[in-house]
């Protein structure tokens, strides 16, 4: 079995060495190949051993978590995976790193299940990403543009094709990322469009559209198709790349609905610059939620117009688990609105999103695990902790995570009755042994912190006895037991006894019972 290259890096040796024992690496598909305890030696290990995946603590000397990720991505010493380790006071500090594309963060003490099941999801990326390789590669397009991305391709293989191309000195290039959204296995009675069918379309309508009489060179990303355009594609279009943007998105909707999103990147002069280009349209894709009506974005457009990497309030993000926790939905689903409301609003970076929705997703999880469930039961749960793996719009994200709150809520219900019930066993205990007190319904409630009206129709339900029949039969066996046992105590002391402050009416509702009064029952047994 493959196994995939890691590094840890942080500069407490206790936390690698207690990593190295508590994960299974070989069963998660990794080894690791090295470590590190400051992020400039853990500079070197990565270029020199080039891994797929890096975990590194935020806060480190010489150079830390933050500056290690920046130098990694920004200056392209290689292209690995990091897996964010930090203590809670550093949640602000780690969302500066989800713009720099971090895979995942978590949170000090590691837990062994969670970390193990990030791994796997994380290995299942990697051989998703190297089969979509291995078929880009048998793509000479897709070679000749993926080569150009990474910075490989020679001079004399660039000019090759620019005149492949039939590129003139005047022509300018774009590089474009076709998107499909919504199109993942939430819904299973949808029918699902492959990624293959999707790439079809996509040659054929651009080149319909454009009337290209050669086919268009595609490129498959991890989740997107990239698109080589050359300018003089544009003609029909007067050269404005706006016009063919609404022109290609509306043909891709005759086919698909309204679910493809379209980013392009800044015009370049030269085939050897569309690295750049790339890297435009990557920028604009974080402009996703903003225009998501429009479903374009143009980089040029996008340029100066600054995202932000914010979390939730924390008072409104109590007041949400508090509503959760109480189950008041509509009141939790106006909270939820304005968040998706904020987040276009106040312009949220796709990874501030998905950092916020899981803080969320969490801590509702927390709430079900405390109080003995199990959270692998709700349906909606995978969806949600892998909704980033998918492409999906602003509004079906908010669809699913509807229906994890309404799940959510419903699984907190039942297991607030499943508790209810094996409380009204102690209750049913506490009854029989404290018989002779001065209880009631209400006081009982009030002990069990129970509603005293859900406590009576709880009793009625598992017993098939009003609780006051239930208590009354008691002190009325317990009276004729001492009406046996006893000639010489008074009627008014058994009364006493048994929890009556009245003899009288203790007498009443003995005789209610047994259809006769204590005097005639004790005379009986002469």
């Amino acid at each position: 079995m493959h196994l995939h290259r890691a590094i840890l890096v942080d500069d407490e040796p206790f936390t690698r060495k207690g990593l190295m024992k508590l994960i299974d690496w070989e069963t998660c598909g990794f080894q690791i190949v090295g470590e590190a305890d400051n992020g400039e030696d853990a500079l070197e290990l990565i270029k020199r051993v080039q891994p797929e995946l890096v975990i590194t603590d935020i806060r480190m000397p010489v150079i830390d978590g933050l500056e290690l990720i920046r130098c990694v991505m920004l200056e392209n010493i290689a292209v690995p995976y990091f897996i964010i380790i930090s203590g809670y006071n550093d949640f602000n500090y780690a969302q500066q790193a989800m713009r720099y594309g971090v895979h995942d963060f978590v949170v000090k003490p590691v837990d062994e299940i969670e970390f193990a099941a990030t791994l796997s999801k994380l290995k299942d990326k990697l051989i998703l990403q190297q089969e979509e390789q291995a078929r880009n590669e048998r793509l000479l397009g897709g070679e000749m543009i993926k080569s150009l991305i990474l910075g490989e391709a020679s001079e004399a293989s660039i000019a090759e094709w620019e005149q492949r191309l039939n590129l003139s000195k005047a022509d300018r290039l774009y590089y474009l990322l076709a998107e499909l959204n919504d199109n993942y296995n939430w819904h299973p009675y949808e029918e699902k469009v492959s990624y293959a069918h999707f790439k079809e379309l996509v040659q054929q309508e651009l080149t319909r559209i454009t009337s290209a009489d050669q086919p268009i060179c595609l490129n498959e990303h991890r989740n997107r198709i990239g698109i080589l355009l050359p300018s003089y594609l544009l003609a029909r279009w007067g050269g404005d790349i706006e016009r063919l943007l609404t022109a290609f998105r509306d043909a891709l909707d005759a086919h698909l609905g309204k679910g493809v999103f379209l980013y392009a990147g800044s015009a370049v002069q030269h085939l050897s610059e569309i690295r750049e280009s790339y890297k435009t349209a990557k920028e604009a894709s974080l402009y996703k939620y903003i225009n998501e009506d429009n479903r374009i974005v143009s980089f040029d457009q996008k340029k100066l117009e600054r995202l932000n990497y914010i979390g939730f309030d924390p008072a409104e993000f109590n007041l949400f688990m508090e509503q959760m926790e109480e189950l008041q939905l509509e009141a939790v689903k106006t909270i939820v609105d304005k968040w998706f409301i904020d987040f276009r609003e106040k312009r949220y970076a796709p990874e501030a999103v998905k950092m916020n929705i899981q803080l969320c997703l969490m801590g509702i999880l927390k709430t079900i695990r405390n109080m003995e469930g199990d959270e692998n039961s709700l349906h909606t749960l995978a969806p949600l902790l892998n909704w980033h793996d998918s492409n999906l719009s602003l509004g079906e994200l908010k669809k699913l995570f509807y229906a994890f709150i309404e799940e959510s809520q419903q699984s907190i219900a039942e297991l607030r009755k499943e508790q209810l019930k094996s409380d009204i066993q102690k209750i049913k205990s506490y009854i029989e042994a404290n018989y002779s007190q001065n209880i009631s319904l209400k006081s009982i409630a009030a002990l069990f912190y129970v509603n005293p009206v859900y406590l009576g129709q709880l009793f009625k339900k598992t017993y098939r006895v009003y609780f006051n029949e239930f208590l009354l039969q008691l002190r009325v066996n317990e009276a004729k037991k001492l009406l046996r046992q006893s000639r010489t105590m008074r009627i008014y002391e058994i009364a006493e006894k048994i929890g009556f402050s009245n003899a009288d009416y203790f007498v009443t509702q003995f005789e209610k019972i047994e259809h006769m009064t204590p005097t005639e029952y004790r005379n009986k047994l002469l």
